[in-house]
């Protein structure tokens, strides 16, 4: 009987692909599990009208850990037009599968190591003073509260009467007072002390454990007086317990800039789930962009791994398959680390390393052409090549 049971979610588009390449390698570095499929993505939502079915839940309860894909998310109207003629008319609403299964679940630490693979072309460099070249060393690892803030899907278009009244309370609402309904569509921004805590305390747990100099606060609290303040201040109280680790803070703004000119003086940086999809999404661009993004969504029972691209619809039915598998497969690193067996992922790792250096396979991402059919005439390496050479590599 395999030691772990390993919910298989594929999803959408590109997410089949790269996610039976990832489960190649742990088989091939000795991971010992079994995998069940689970059903998630569009083709649900337009059959089912619901893209994360209770089946699919019931498995993440039972077996706790996750691979996923990829999917395929499109706006309100497309959503409603695509959804089966039975079933329009309910009052059924898309709403992102993975948003579901991280409130659903709790999974609110998102974890999203951004590494530079020395050799690879898609580096960042930058010049230097005497008019050369250097290419920094980028080791930053982002903790994105993944539960709460902007994407906790409080919002409405045409808000009822009793929000609107809510809203009148306050004095900074006074412009808006008399905008027709239809004319206003309202966000909000929610976080909780408790919930900040606790990932600002694993943010300082992981520095300490892998030797970081400093965590990072990214937020706005000269704009986000509330919210981002809540955030500093739990922050605060949290670093006074890891006198070894000084606290830095940073304007999310300011950091944006910042990472683009020293990024390697960045370790761990923490922050809501908005800033933190930005900020993960611009530190995976200086180390090769999405197709070397991988992240892990840990909640106290359960956790799920993916890759943060997405679907790429227009790769999907390419023949051979183009995409880069990569950051699928780190992502599978980073669940072999969840479960104590690091020594799995360090290697998986370190084979990713040997081939990007040696660079006699590039995916078409790496060679820096155009995607499409011409990109392995043009010797790009397939998905599976690219996978074939981690495992040679192992």
């Amino acid at each position: 009987m395999a030691r772990y049971t390993i919910v298989s979610m594929p999803g959408d588009g590109i997410g089949k692909i790269v996610l039976p390449e990832a489960i190649r390698v742990l088989d091939a570095v000795g991971f010992d599990a079994a995998y069940v499929h689970g059903d998630i993505g569009w083709e649900f939502w337009c059959r089912e009208g619901n893209a994360l079915p209770d089946r699919t839940i019931a498995l993440l309860e039972q077996h706790k850990l996750g691979l996923f894909g990829a999917i395929t998310s499109k706006p309100k109207k497309e959503a409603d037009a695509e959804l089966a003629p039975e079933l329009r008319g309910k009052g059924l609403s898309y709403y992102s599968p993975i948003v579901t299964m991280r409130q659903r679940f709790g999974l609110d630490i998102c974890l999203r190591p951004c590494r530079s693979f020395p050799g690879n072309p898609l580096n960042f460099v930058r010049r230097t003073a005497s008019g050369g070249f250097e290419e920094p060393k980028v080791d930053a690892v982002i903790f994105r509260q993944n539960t709460e803030g902007s994407y906790t899907g409080v919002e409405w278009t045409n808000p009822p009467a009793q929000v609107r009244e809510a809203l009148a309370t306050h004095p900074k609402f006074k412009p808006f007072a008399a905008v027709p309904g239809e004319d206003l569509a309202i966000s909000t921004r929610i976080v909780t002390r408790p919930v900040i805590e606790r990932i600002v305390r694993a943010a300082f747990d992981y520095a300490r454990a892998h030797g970081y100099r400093s965590v990072t606060v990214a937020e706005k609290p000269n704009v986000l007086r509330e919210t981002s303040g809540m955030f500093e201040d739990v922050a605060k109280r949290v670093a006074a317990d890891y006198p070894d680790i000084p606290l830095w803070s940073v304007n999310i703004d300011a950091i944006m800039m910042w990472l683009t000119k020293s990024p390697e003086e960045y370790g761990v940086i923490v922050c809501e789930n908005l800033f933190g999809d930005i900020i993960s999404d611009a530190f995976a661009g200086l180390v090769g962009g999405l197709g070397f993004a991988c992240s892990g969504n840990i909640g106290p029972e359960v956790a799920v791994f993916e890759p943060t691209h997405g679907s790429a619809p227009k790769y999907a039915e390419l023949q051979p398959s183009i995409v880069n598998p990569i950051a699928m497969i780190l992502s599978a690193a980073m669940l072999c680390d969840h479960v104590g067996e690091t020594d799995k992922g360090d290697r998986i790792r370190a084979a990713i390393a040997r081939v990007v250096a040696e660079g006699k396979v590039r995916t078409y991402d790496m060679m820096r052409i155009p995607g499409g059919p011409q990109a392995i005439a043009a010797g790009a390496a397939t998905t599976q090549q690219m996978t074939d050479a981690i495992l040679a590599a192992l």
